[in-house]
């Protein structure tokens, strides 16, 4: 997973509350477990014209010209709500998006962008409405910066601060999954294993027999 330190991009802002999973990626768009090829069903109710067809919607703000390349999404409340696909987070990063930035996130969803390398960040609503304001006065010129060492995000003389729980934080800047970050624990797991075989070895007694027979 790629580590994420401090970042720098093209900010598109998609004020709504409540975009759920199913705007994020559609159920039709999830033809493969996998999770390659979802980018293009990124939003796909909205970029394109109709359904299943890859015809650009021009008025949908990813597909405008001022807009190309972004990495960082603004949105309203609850961002991420309804069913918890992850689907709707692989999309987001095959798309190339890297933090998102919303004033409320669905707590499923929030938890699977920091196990996939995405930010989900938590300002006040009006702070992330600034944001947006400042950034459509031009998209490719007021990009956004955010510093994950620091938590800060920085725009044309704009400055704010945000929180992120010390575990997800670490795993982000380490560029680690949960099983990643399992695994850089596994020296104090063999020590606990171990003291505890010398003070508990009748707990251990069925899992020593299986071993000697299997072995």
């Amino acid at each position: 997973m790629e580590k994420f330190t401090r970042h720098r991009g093209i900010a598109t802002p998609l004020m709504q509350d409540n975009i759920d999973t199913d705007a994020i990626i559609p159920s039709q768009e999830m033809k493969a477990v996998s999770k390659h090829g979802l980018g293009e069903g990124l939003f796909a109710h909205w970029r394109y014209l109709t359904p299943g067809s890859r015809d650009l919607n021009p008025e949908f703000a990813l597909n405008q010209p001022a807009y190309q390349g972004s990495s960082i999404l603004l949105s309203g409340d609850n961002f991420g709500c309804g069913s918890s696909r992850e689907h709707a987070v692989w999309a987001l990063k095959e798309y190339g998006i890297r933090a998102v930035v919303a004033s409320s996130f669905g707590s499923i969803f929030f938890n699977n962008c920091i196990a996939n390398g995405i930010l989900p960040v938590v300002l006040e609503d009006s702070q992330v409405r600034h944001l947006a304001k400042q950034v459509e006065a031009d998209p490719q010129k007021n990009r956004l910066t955010i510093d994950l060492q620091e938590m800060t995000i920085d725009v044309d003389g704009a400055h704010y601060a945000f929180e992120l729980d010390v575990g997800a934080r670490e795993m982000l800047l380490q560029g680690l999954d949960p099983i990643g970050q399992t695994l850089l624990s596994m020296d104090a797991v063999d020590r606990f294993e171990k003291r505890d075989r010398e003070r508990r070895p009748w707990a251990h007694h069925q899992e020593d027999n299986n071993s000697s027979v299997n072995g």
